[in-house]
């Protein structure tokens, strides 16, 4: 069979990674759409096939317990599948009394707002929401990105402008740019040209597949085949609200149909 990215049949041979070594300069906790907090490894910077690598994402606080990684010690880097820098291991016998363990915040570095960790999963999330400054800049980007919205010229460096100046605070907000056109016009790096395509590309996204919008909002677990199949089951926005909020009696028969 296949899943919606590839087929299960099919099966790829590739030549072994580069593996370099570099030094764990300091990791950094990087806050995703859905609060989730990704320890990034900054690496001294090293070329790894031809590409210049100083970032490398540690994936939680289990795998860097697994690996016993220390800020400042002399780890092995290779980039999976040529293309993701990876931490492969780590040189022990090249550690120093001076590198420390790595203790993970129970805080977000966002917003200052407890994170927690569900029984089961690997993830530590922050529960600020939309009231997390780096949470709510990152839905915005995934709610305009091709796969979602897709408005041509508000990308991320314009969202993260636009969130900076105050012009917008969540997703809403996009489709009132048109009544700050002419602040927009005076920021640095836009003038009446690009703000006009930007605006004009916000009014045709006003029209757009149900299962675009679905995927757009960032809800967890909701993909681009899982909106897919809900626009399909549902057909219209207003049903799909309405199923999930009676969906909140785990008797009803509408919280079956999700099920």
């Amino acid at each position: 069979g296949a899943v919606s990215r590839a087929p299960r049949w099919a099966i790829a041979h590739k030549f072994p990674a580069e593996r370099i070594e570099t030094v764990l300069e300091s990791i950094d906790i990087q806050v995703g759409r859905t609060g989730v907090l990704t320890p990034v490894a900054r690496l001294t910077p090293v070329n790894v096939g031809g590409v210049i690598v100083s970032n490398a994402s540690l994936h939680n606080e289990d795998e860097i317990k697994r690996k016993d990684i220390h800020i400042g010690d002399t780890v092995v880097i290779q980039r999976a599948g040529d293309v993701i820098p990876q931490v492969v291991e780590v040189i022990t016998h090249k550690r120093s009394q001076l590198n420390k363990p790595y203790k993970f915040p129970t805080s977000c570095p966002s917003c200052g707002r407890e994170s927690i960790r569900l029984e089961g999963e690997a993830a530590r999330r922050c529960l600020g929401g939309l009231a997390c400054k780096d949470q709510a800049v990152e839905r915005l980007k995934h709610f305009v990105s091709r796969n979602a919205i897709d408005i041509d010229g508000l990308g991320e460096k314009q969202i993260q402008l636009f969130w900076d100046e105050g012009f917008i605070s969540s997703p809403g907000d996009i489709f009132k740019l048109r009544d700050r056109r002419t602040d927009l016009e005076k920021k640095a790096g836009l003038g009446k040209r690009s703000v006009g395509n930007i605006l004009n590309a916000i009014e045709k996204s006003r029209t757009i597949k149900l299962e675009r919008l679905i995927y757009g909002l960032g809800i967890p677990q909701i993909g681009q085949a899982t909106a897919r199949l809900l626009a399909m089951n549902f057909g219209t926005l207003d049903k799909l609200r309405l199923t999930l909020i009676n969906a909140v009696d785990k008797q009803s028969t509408d919280y079956h149909d999700l099920v």
